[in-house]
């Protein structure tokens, strides 16, 4: 990419698309195409054509998508598997159309095997059956995935296919109704501690910045401590108990946003896809994305024990077993990206610290 190159980010607004435009300006681009949400549905194919061949963008990242936890991932299954299909599908087909020089599609971890092999390296896509809770939106990724290949393939494109871990960071999503697991528990134990203190004001502005369905900052103290339960945030007449999903036996692997963004821009101006069935030696041409994370990860438990000392709560964590674990383990194996030149810098003690001071 040239710094006057004009590059469209898709989904600017969340959480990694975000990140990638803050990298691309503080990298000197300077032609950033970045449409409010209002201005162009991306479930609707005309509209987005008709973008396309307006904007006329050479580079794309492909950060637009249908997010959420596991209960968000297995109560909404019909519209995460609907909307990420329809996104990406509309995107691929313009940027092809309109001769976007390359592309980059960001997937998820949850794109491999429930009983995938530790650490899950590309080779491990579709060997066995997925994991359950979270199966539409991994099928509409592998989709993307394969969709990049095919059109590479048959039409010789060059869209490449990236796939990170857990991702944690700045303009996270908090809303405890569909969060995932790094950015609930950092609101829990900040709405417990204040909780511990009786602090009901800041417990107020909370609620103000980051409304919750269900949860008026208006009402009287008892009935906010009560609204709060129903996210696992008991105050009894001692202390505030958390109860976490799960057993907090699972493990999980981590990457600041940040990380993200220079990795995918590293990605988007040094690696083709040419170059990736090159350096795989691939017979043939499938399994073509790379994995991108830290390649270091630890238990739920060790996660809530880590962010309790960080947001300073008092109170005592406990697990509700009868609730989904997912996954037991999401490790990804980051060597074929680190041979390729790339690796992370942030270290999850340090990057937790830094978005609990930013919330």
């Amino acid at each position: 990419m040239k710094t006057d190159s004009r590059i469209y980010v898709a989904g600017h607004n969340g959480l990694v698309g975000s990140a990638i435009t803050r990298e691309l300006k503080l990298q000197g681009y300077r032609n950033l195409i970045l449409p409010a949400r209002s201005a162009l549905n991306l479930l609707v194919q005309d509209e987005t054509d008709a973008f396309f061949e307006r904007e006329k963008p050479d580079y794309v990242f492909l950060a637009a998508a249908k997010v959420g936890g596991i209960m968000a991932n297995n109560t909404f299954r019909a519209q995460f598997i609907y909307e990420n299909l329809q996104i990406q599908n509309n995107i691929i087909h313009s940027s092809w159309k309109h001769g976007v020089q390359k592309l980059l599609f960001l997937g998820s971890s949850c794109i491999y095997p429930k009983e995938c092999a530790q650490p899950m390296t590309e080779d491990c896509l579709l060997a066995s059956p997925l994991e359950y809770t979270n199966e539409p939106y991994a099928i509409a990724k592998i989709a993307g995935i394969k969709m990049c290949e095919s059109y590479n393939i048959q039409y010789g494109t060059d869209f490449i296919s990236v796939m990170p871990t857990n991702l944690y960071g700045i303009n996270d999503n908090y809303n405890l109704h569909n969060s995932h697991v790094l950015p609930a528990m950092i609101r829990k134990m900040h709405l417990g501690k204040l909780l511990i203190n009786n602090d009901f004001e800041s417990i107020r502005n909370d609620l103000e910045k980051r409304p919750i369905d269900g949860v008026s900052e208006n009402v009287s103290n008892a009935e906010i401590a009560t609204a709060l339960e129903q996210f696992g945030i008991f105050k009894t007449r001692e202390n505030v108990e958390i109860k976490l999903w799960g057993t907090g036996k699972p493990r999980r692997e981590f990457l600041h946003s940040d990380d993200l963004a220079k990795a995918v821009i590293y990605a988007m101006n040094r690696i083709s896809f040419n170059d990736i069935v090159t350096e795989r030696g691939l017979a043939e041409v499938r399994n073509t994305h790379i994995n991108i994370g830290s390649g270091v990860d630890l238990s739920i438990a060790e996660l809530a024990e880590m962010i309790r000392k960080i947001t300073g709560f008092g109170g005592t964590i406990s697990w509700d077993s009868q609730k989904p674990d997912g996954t037991y383990q999401k490790l990804m194996d980051v060597s074929l990206l680190k041979k390729m030149g790339w690796s992370a810098t942030i270290e999850l003690k340090e990057g937790i610290e830094q978005i609990y001071g930013e919330y």
